[in-house]
């Protein structure tokens, strides 16, 4: 299947750098490309890696300005990291692959599948958690506003360690990607198109200052497959604390499949 697709997009160093694996699932025969969060990095997903191997190979994106891809540039357009990654990730979904992302990244797994499922490409699920659906909007500016105050937002929805907010060096380090991912979703607005065919499953947070309840039904509005909505107390990173609900969840709903299918 992944053979067939093909993209034109503007040329990166090494389409290689996009995804990383930290888990030791390689053989297993279905597979998860997890999406963080606005300045977020893959090595987030790196507990739900390991606890969801064997069974499931989970993968995770890295997109530039973070980490060992530090001294590359932010790319703060959703569509163009979205074009990007739907080429870099192309090679991983040579077995039935489901994506996750949360916040940020759930707009991004929403636009990488739209433009893989009209290449042709089939998906078994799309996983979001901490995002409204990509049809609604808020008059969104965070980015603007002095280093201070965005830090400040980071540490109020709890995204990040305070420890490390706090300290000059690894705030300098933060804030270029920082700025970057929150210009590029504070400035999306969905562009239209076919509902996926894929179900979604939307996670939710009950106190969740960027995603109400009413918002984040939105998403049933973005697939002809099936849709449900599983709500958690707790605000934006409410997936912190719920970490073993939410991997139980995506491995019911994707080896669940093998079982549906025979």
């Amino acid at each position: 299947m992944a053979d067939n697709l093909r993209f034109e997009t503007p040329a990166r160093p090494d389409q290689r750098k996009w995804i990383r694996r930290f888990g030791p699932g390689a053989d297993a025969p279905d597979r998860l490309v997890c999406f963080p969060y606005a300045g977020g990095s893959a090595t987030y997903f790196h507990r739900l890696m390991h606890a969801l191997a064997p069974e499931i190979d989970a993968v995770a994106v890295q997109y530039p300005g973070r980490q060992e891809r530090r001294t590359e540039t932010v790319i703060d357009d959703i569509g163009e990291q979205a074009d990007h990654i739907a080429s870099a990730v192309i090679p991983w979904i040579d077995r039935p692959t489901a994506f996750f992302g949360h916040s940020m990244g759930a707009i991004l797994a929403f636009e990488v599948a739209a433009r893989l499922e009209a290449a042709g490409a089939e998906l078994i699920e799309l996983f979001v958690s901490g995002r409204r659906g990509p049809g609604t909007s808020r008059d969104e500016t965070t980015y603007l506003a002095g280093d201070e105050e965005l830090l400040a937002d980071v540490a109020r929805l709890g995204g990040t360690e305070s420890t490390a907010l706090t300290d000059p060096d690894i705030a300098a380090m933060i804030l270029p990607a920082l700025r970057g991912d929150y210009r590029a979703i504070e400035r999306y607005r969905w562009a239209g198109g076919p509902r996926l065919r894929c179900g979604i499953t939307a996670f939710t947070g009950d106190a969740d200052p960027k995603a109400s309840v009413e918002e984040v039904s939105e998403w049933r509005s973005h697939t002809s497959g099936m849709f449900e909505m599983r709500q958690f107390p707790g605000g934006h990173f409410f997936v912190n604390q719920h970490a073993d609900a939410i991997t139980a969840a995506i491995r019911e709903r994707v080896t669940g499949r093998r079982a549906r299918t025979r």
